[in-house]
């Protein structure tokens, strides 16, 4: 038996204000897409927003729906979004963050292990790594890769191949 340990770094900041101007805008378009977010019974407005590799942002919020679980995150949302509208165009970076009655939530609104999975593959299409940014009142943390929020990726590559 061997015993292994996982690292993940990633970057933390305390504002949006000293963040790279790229990622504070791209979270400040997250910020904007809960405004179309669909959630009378959790009340937590999620928007996420997607950075194409020619510079788009394409935006998705959480749409709750009575018969649970039909609704969609905002992450998935966005990033389905923009593959129909631009599948020609790679994701570079995705922002994600929550409110609640109007205000930024405190904490962070991680992306679930169904997001996570999209963006692994999301990921693995644009052939680079995509960077995560997740805001909260209390802290903004940026992951250069889907890796650092899903290490094991599962990516199709153990299936094997018919003959």
């Amino acid at each position: 038996m061997a015993h292994r340990s996982l690292t993940i770094e990633y970057k933390e900041f305390a504002s949006m204000e000293d963040m790279m101007p790229e990622d504070r805008s791209l979270l400040e378009s997250a910020i904007g897409a809960t405004k179309g977010s669909y959630a009378p019974f959790s009340h937590y407005n999620v928007g996420a927003a997607v950075l194409l590799s020619d510079g788009t942002v394409v935006q998705g919020a959480n749409q709750e729906n009575a018969a649970f679980p039909s609704g969609l995150c905002a992450e998935r949302t966005a990033l389905f979004a923009a593959h129909a509208q631009h599948p020609e165009l790679a994701v570079r970076a995705l922002a994600v963050t929550a409110c609640r009655d109007g205000r930024m939530a405190p904490e962070p609104a991680w992306p679930c292990g169904a997001c996570r999975q999209v963006l692994a593959e999301t990921q693995k299409r644009a052939e680079a790594p995509v960077r995560v940014i997740v805001g909260g009142l209390s802290r903004i943390v940026v992951f250069s890769s889907v890796d650092d929020i899903l290490p094991f990726i599962f990516d199709g590559s153990a299936i094997p191949v018919a003959e």
